[in-house]
């Protein structure tokens, strides 16, 4: 657990400092920071259930 909070931390960072170098704004990179993982990891869990599908429809063709 503390593997994926210390990556939490640093997701956030980068994603602060990346958008604070690119708008020099606290506010836009806190948003962003905020927002930006929250819809990743949403996308990610549609990513792995649709790779899951794909897994399964390859073994039972590879199968037959």
């Amino acid at each position: 657990m503390l593997k994926t909070f210390t990556f939490a931390i640093l997701h956030f960072s980068v994603a602060f400092l990346v958008v604070y170098a690119l708008t020099g704004s606290f506010l836009i990179g806190g948003a962003v920071a905020l927002i930006e993982p929250t819809i990743n990891t949403l996308v990610f869990y549609f990513h792995e259930k649709v790779w899951r599908h794909f897994e399964r429809h390859h073994k039972t063709t590879l199968a037959a």
